[in-house]
């Protein structure tokens, strides 16, 4: 088993999309291998513009929620998701999109940020990567 962490982001709410990237980040600077496969609603937030655009999962309070927590965010000097994904990309993480996802929900390649996904892939490729890893998360 490699030391190696696989995570799979099933939500496009905001703060979990940050957890996802938080946590493979970690993993990273820890040396380990990461991969994170986006699917359903999470995929949603691979679309171009879409990084920033999910709702919080608790307390949105009409958007209301939402901007409170940016705020805060940039307060404590959070990065934005865009530095996240791009720095964990940039730190050798795979970003894996999940292609029945896209087909069920009509999204086309060109509707994705190709600039981050490394494998347009299935359920067989996120279990590949799960079975070698030693931390999997379903967020």
């Amino acid at each position: 088993m490699a030391d190696k962490a696989t995570l799979v982001v099933h939500s496009g709410d905001m703060d979990k999309v940050y957890s996802a990237f938080i946590i493979g980040n970690g993993a990273l600077a820890m040396g380990m291998e990461a991969s994170i496969f986006f699917t359903f609603w999470g995929l949603q937030r691979l679309k171009k513009g879409g990084l920033e655009k999910g709702p919080l999962s608790k307390m949105h309070m009409l958007g209301l929620g939402r901007w409170m927590v940016k705020r805060k965010m940039k307060q404590a000097n959070v990065v934005s998701l865009e530095t996240l994904a791009r720095d964990f990309k940039d730190l050798g993480g795979k970003v894996l999109a999940c292609d029945m996802t896209m087909d069920i929900m009509g999204i086309k390649r060109e509707d994705l940020r190709e600039d981050l996904i490394e494998d347009y892939c299935g359920v067989g490729t996120y279990l590949s990567e799960a079975r070698e890893s030693k931390i999997t998360l379903f967020i």
